[in-house]
C-alpha cells in the first residue's frame, strides 16, 4: 500500500509541474502577443476574439440576467417613488383647488359688498364674522367690530346683497347682529310695486313671515321687499329680498342675504330718529301715561286739578 502510493506520488508530482509549467509559458505567450504592437498580430488577436468570446455568452448569461433582474428591480423602485410623489402632489393640487375656489367665493362676496349701491348718506363698516350661535332659539352672530369702531345698537347689517339683521348688543371690540330670522326681529317693510305696507317677523326659518300687509291680494310671489324706514331704526329702501308662498300658504321673504354662509358684513350708520332701549320698542311707540281718574264721594267722575270735568 505505501509503495503503490509512493509510486503514485511519483508519477503525479512530474505531471503536476509540468502543467504549471506549461500554463506559466502559455499566460507569458498571451501577454507577449497582448503587448507585442504588429498589424499581424493584432489580426491573430481579433481572430481569437472573434473565435472565442461568442463562445461565452453560455457562461455569462446567469450574469446578464442577474444585471437585469437588478436593473429591473432599481427601475420599479424609481417607479414606484415617482408614483408616490405624484400622488403626494396630486393631494396638494386638490388641497390648493380647494383653497383657490375659497378665495374665490370670498372675493366674490368681498367685490359684492364693494359694487353695492346704498344711499350715498350711509357710511359703512365692514366686519369679519367671529361665531354663529347655532342655536334654535337665538339667530345671530358675532362681528369683530365694536365700540371702538363706532358700532351703536340698532344700526343695520347688510351682506353683499340683502338685509342680514340689527345690531343689538355692543362690546368694546366686538358686536352682536340679530339676525332677520330670530323671534325678536320685526322689520317694517315694504312690498314692491304694489308700495304696501308689512311687518317681517322672524320665526328661526330661513324665510321670515310676512305679517299685516295692507291689502294681501296686490302683492304676488316674485315682488321686491324692501325697508319701510317707518319707526325711525332702519333706513328706507334697504333690499330685503322676495315675497313667496310657503308651504303653509303664508306669504313669506325669500331673503336675498345668503345666511348660511355669513363671512363679512357691513354695518351701516343709520341715523335713527328713535332710540331704542328694549326691543318692543322697535314697531310701537310707547305709550302716554294715562292720568288717573279720580271720584268724587257722589259717585261723580273727575280729572285732575287743571281738567274741565269735575
Amino acid at each position: 500500500m505505501a509503495r503503490d502510493r509512493q509510486q503514485t506520488e511519483d508519477f503525479v508530482s512530474p505531471v503536476r509541474r509540468l502543467l504549471v509549467g506549461m500554463l506559466v509559458l502559455f499566460m507569458f505567450a498571451t501577454f507577449l502577443i497582448w503587448r507585442i504592437d504588429n498589424p499581424r498580430v493584432e489580426r491573430f488577436r481579433m481572430m481569437v476574439i472573434d473565435a472565442v468570446v461568442p463562445n461565452f455568452d453560455w457562461a455569462m448569461s446567469p450574469v446578464t440576467g442577474v444585471m437585469n433582474l437588478l436593473s429591473d428591480f432599481q427601475s420599479y423602485q424609481r417607479l414606484a417613488q415617482q408614483n408616490s410623489d405624484l400622488r403626494r402632489e396630486l393631494q396638494d393640487m386638490k388641497s390648493w383647488r380647494e383653497a383657490a375656489i375659497q378665495l374665490d367665493q370670498e372675493n366674490a362676496r368681498l367685490r359684492d359688498l364693494i359694487n353695492v349701491q346704498l344711499d350715498p348718506q350711509l357710511t359703512r363698516i365692514t366686519g369679519v364674522v367671529l361665531a354663529d350661535s347655532g342655536s334654535p332659539f337665538r339667530q345671530s352672530v358675532l362681528l369683530n367690530v365694536g365700540a371702538r369702531d363706532g358700532i351703536l345698537d340698532g344700526w343695520p347689517a347688510m351682506d353683499g346683497i340683502g338685509l342680514v339683521g340689527r345690531i343689538s348688543g355692543v362690546g368694546n371690540e366686538t358686536s352682536r347682529v340679530i339676525l332677520v330670522t330670530d323671534t325678536s326681529s320685526q322689520i317694517p317693510v315694504t312690498i314692491q310695486p304694489s308700495g304696501q305696507r308689512a311687518i317681517l317677523s322672524g320665526d328661526n326659518t330661513i324665510n321670515p313671515l310676512l305679517q299685516f300687509i295692507e291689502d294681501p291680494d296686490q302683492v304676488t310671489p316674485g315682488d321686491r321687499i324692501v325697508t319701510s324706514g317707518d319707526g325711525g331704526v332702519f333706513p328706507a329702501d334697504l333690499l330685503v329680498g322676495q315675497l313667496a308662498r310657503g308651504t303653509d300658504g303664508r306669504p313669506r321673504a325669500r331673503l336675498s342675504a345668503d345666511l348660511e354662509r355669513i363671512e363679512f358684513l357691513r354695518v351701516l350708520r343709520s341715523q335713527p330718529t328713535a332710540r331704542i332701549e328694549e326691543a318692543g320698542a322697535l314697531l310701537a311707540p310707547l305709550a302716554a301715561p294715562v292720568l288717573p281718574i279720580a271720584a268724587d264721594q257722589d259717585g261723580e267722575v273727575g280729572v285732575s286739578e287743571d281738567g274741565s270735568d269735575g
